[in-house]
C-alpha cells in the first residue's frame, strides 16, 4: 500500500517541497517537486538569530507548500529545519509559530539525522553500490560528509560551513574578487583539513557522491542544459577540471549575468562560488578527478523514513 506524503525540506536558503506515494516495500513515487529561495539562514552566522524577515519568507513558503500538497491529496505533511533553524538562538520561537500557523508536523534535524536522511535518498535514488562512498551534501548552513555502504553509514561529519555563511564572511566583490575567494577555499579547506580528514582521508575512498542545489546546478551547467533536467543530471560524472572551469566561468560574471544563466536560479547566482569552493575542496582532498551527481537526497529521504523504507542490500 502506498499513500500521498509530502516532505518539505527547510533548508538554510532554499525551501523544498516534495509530494510523492509513499510505501515500505515500493519507496517513493514522485508526484509534485518544486523549490523556492528563501534564504532563513541570512546573517545567522553573524548574528546567531534568524531575522525577522527571512522568517516571514519561510513561513509563507510553507503555507504554499502545504496547501499545494493538501490540493494533491495530501493528508501529512513533514517540515523538517536543518542548520540555519539549528544554530539560531530563536530557533524555539521560531518553532513554535511554524507548527501554531501552519498546521504541520515540524522538527529540527540534528547533522547527524540530517545526513542519515540524506544518505537514504540517495542510496533509493542511485541504488546499492558495493563499495563504501563518500557522500558530499552541501547546504546553506552546514556540510555533510557521510562515509557510507549502500544505505549504511560508516560514519559521518557535519560540518557547521555552508553557502550562506561563507558568502556573508568572504565574498564581497562583484564580479568576484579572486583574493576573497582565495581566502574563503584556504579557510574551507582549514576547515575540512581539521574536522573532516582525520575520520574520513585514511578510508581512501574512491568514490564522491554529491546531492543538493550547488552539485545538481553545477551539473546542469557542465551538461549545458537550457532547462534542468533531473533525468540528464541525475547520475552525471562531474569532474574536477569542469567544476574549476565553472568557477572562472562564473565568478568572471556579475551576480546579475549569472542569474540570467538557464538552470542557475537568481536565488543561488551569488552562493555557487562558496559552493564550488567546498566542492573543489571535497576533491582535492580526497584525491579524486570526479564526482558522481545524486539529483535525490534529504526530502525523499524524509520520505523513505516515514514509511519504513529500506534498501536492498549491496
Amino acid at each position: 500500500m502506498t499513500a500521498p506524503l509530502a516532505a518539505i525540506d527547510l533548508g538554510s536558503n532554499t525551501v523544498r517541497l516534495l509530494v510523492a506515494d509513499a510505501g515500505a516495500k515500493v519507496g517513493i513515487r514522485p508526484v509534485w517537486a518544486e523549490q523556492v529561495v528563501v534564504r532563513l539562514g541570512e546573517g545567522v552566522a553573524r548574528r546567531g538569530t534568524l531575522a525577522p524577515a527571512a522568517m516571514e519568507r519561510a513561513l509563507a513558503a510553507v503555507g504554499a507548500y502545504r496547501d499545494r500538497a493538501r490540493s494533491l491529496g495530501v493528508e501529512q505533511v513533514i517540515v523538517i529545519a536543518t542548520a540555519a533553524v539549528r544554530e539560531a538562538k530563536n530557533r524555539d520561537a521560531f518553532m513554535d509559530r511554524l507548527r501554531a500557523e501552519s498546521h504541520v508536523v515540524a522538527r529540527v534535524a540534528t547533522g547527524d539525522e540530517e545526513a542519515r536522511l540524506a544518505l537514504l535518498g540517495v542510496a533509493w535514488g542511485l541504488g546499492p553500490g558495493p563499495a563504501p562512498f563518500c557522500l558530499l551534501d552541501i547546504g546553506g548552513g552546514s556540510t555533510e560528509l557521510v562515509v557510507a555502504r549502500g544505505a549504511v553509514a560508516l560514519g559521518a561529519v557535519s560540518l557547521r560551513l555552508g553557502v550562506v555563511g561563507l558568502l556573508e564572511r568572504f565574498l564581497r566583490g562583484d564580479p568576484v574578487d579572486w583574493a576573497e575567494y582565495a581566502a574563503c577555499e584556504t579557510y574551507v579547506a582549514e576547515r575540512f583539513a581539521a574536522e573532516a580528514w582525520p575520520t574520513i582521508a585514511p578510508l581512501r575512498l574512491q568514490t564522491l557522491v554529491g546531492t543538493a542545489g550547488t552539485v545538481t546546478t553545477l551539473a546542469a551547467l557542465d551538461l549545458g542544459l537550457s532547462a534542468y533536467d533531473p533525468g540528464r543530471v541525475h547520475g552525471h560524472r562531474l569532474t574536477l577540471e569542469a567544476v574549476d572551469a565553472l568557477r572562472a566561468h562564473l565568478g568572471a560574471l556579475s551576480v546579475a549575468d549569472r542569474a540570467r544563466l538557464p538552470c542557475l536560479e537568481p536565488g543561488r547566482a551569488d552562493l555557487i562560488i562558496p559552493g564550488i569552493a567546498i566542492v573543489l575542496t571535497a576533491l582535492r582532498g580526497l584525491n579524486l578527478r570526479a564526482l558522481r551527481v545524486a539529483d535525490t537526497g534529504f526530502r525523499e529521504g524524509i520520505l523513505l523514513d516515514a514509511v519504513g523504507w529500506t534498501p536492498p542490500a549491496p
